[in-house]
């Protein structure tokens, strides 16, 4: 038990059975027993995170990688996960992580002090919450989020969204920039291949952005699954719509991985194709990832056109905006820069 935290949102329903509410899940989970999650454990009566304080892997990468083009370019941001997530999605990228738990990994103490001192070490601007689902360690993640903003540091989260309105609320107040991961507008494709739902998902989104938290989004596009270009046009319609035009929207090449292995990865020209939807719907900020573009990591002015930032494969060749302005025309760019 000196390894696990007392979680957070949850009711004891009956005798020493308990239902979590840290996400849409809402687990039954039974005395001895974890949650879908394979991180949060009863203990007669008592719901306990066995991630607190035990990360898998913590080291430093450049912030696009996560990725984020509008908030800090440049910078190095201190990456930090545990075992386990909320999803099962069967083409997860880090299912050697995401789909067990902590006590299947080699994990190591780094308690929330430790982790905080570590990013300030190393030169790291921020702290990213990323590789699985955040919200599995949310208390340890919450803990280390008060101590990075009292230190001077950025607080990010790259998550899958699927997080109770609650918790959301919360934790979200200690966070700078997030990307979310919407896999794809259909609720079909998120209960058949993720184990979840598509409405708490866009619920999340709105709610991050109104509560003005810097925002971007990342569709993995996976051949036969989530595809479908008019499905994908109703997505961006709806980001414009709901967010605004200017909300940066990833758009990443598939490789096969886990049970998904059968597929082949995204032909270029699908991701192409996206591209351009995404542009006819009136996004400014679009972007292809995991793969080799001409000029589709780049940041352009959205009235003049002109390239603003050059990225090679998460890493900025070039940078010349002026007090957060293109130099040719002036307009002002959206995000959280630094110059």
């Amino acid at each position: 038990m000196d390894n696990m935290k007392k979680a957070m949102f949850y009711d004891v329903i009956k005798g020493t059975t308990v239902k979590c509410c840290l996400c849409p899940n809402f687990c039954v989970i039974k005395d001895g027993e974890k949650g879908s999650c394979n991180v949060r454990v009863n203990r007669k009566g008592t719901l306990y995170s066995m991630a607190y304080g035990l990360p898998y892997t913590a080291n430093s990468d450049p912030v696009e990688k996560k990725p984020l083009f509008h908030f800090r370019p440049g910078s190095k941001t201190f990456s930090i996960a545990t075992a386990g997530c909320n999803l099962h999605c069967l083409f997860c990228q880090n299912w050697q992580i995401s789909q067990r738990g902590p006590e299947d990994m080699p994990c190591f103490r780094m308690d929330p002090e430790k982790v905080v001192a570590k990013a300030k070490e190393e030169g790291c601007d921020s702290i990213s919450y990323t590789y699985v689902e955040p919200a599995v360690f949310y208390e340890y993640m919450l803990d280390i989020a008060k101590i990075a903003h009292k230190n001077g540091l950025k607080n990010i989260i790259v998550t899958n969204g699927y997080l109770n309105p609650e918790p959301v609320k919360l934790l979200y107040k200690h966070i700078d920039a997030c990307n979310v991961d919407l896999k794809s507008f259909n609720e079909e494709f998120y209960i058949k291949y993720c184990n979840g739902r598509l409405q708490p998902i866009l619920d999340t989104i709105k709610t991050i952005h109104k509560m003005g938290v810097w925002l971007e989004l990342t569709t993995l596009m996976i051949p036969t699954m989530n595809d479908d270009m008019d499905v994908f046009k109703s997505q961006c319609e709806w980001i414009k719509d709901k967010l605004n035009d200017n909300v940066p929207l990833h758009i990443s090449r598939f490789f096969p991985f886990y049970k998904l292995a059968r597929l082949p990865p995204t032909p270029p020209e699908t991701l192409d194709k996206a591209y351009m939807i995404a542009k006819d719907a009136g996004l400014n900020n679009v972007y292809i990832g995991n793969i080799k573009t001409a000029g589709k990591e780049n940041t352009l002015c959205p009235k003049c056109k002109k390239t603003l930032i050059e990225r090679v494969h998460h890493s900025i060749s070039a940078k010349r905006m002026v007090n957060n302005r293109c130099p040719d025309c002036n307009t002002k760019i959206v995000g959280v820069f630094t110059d």
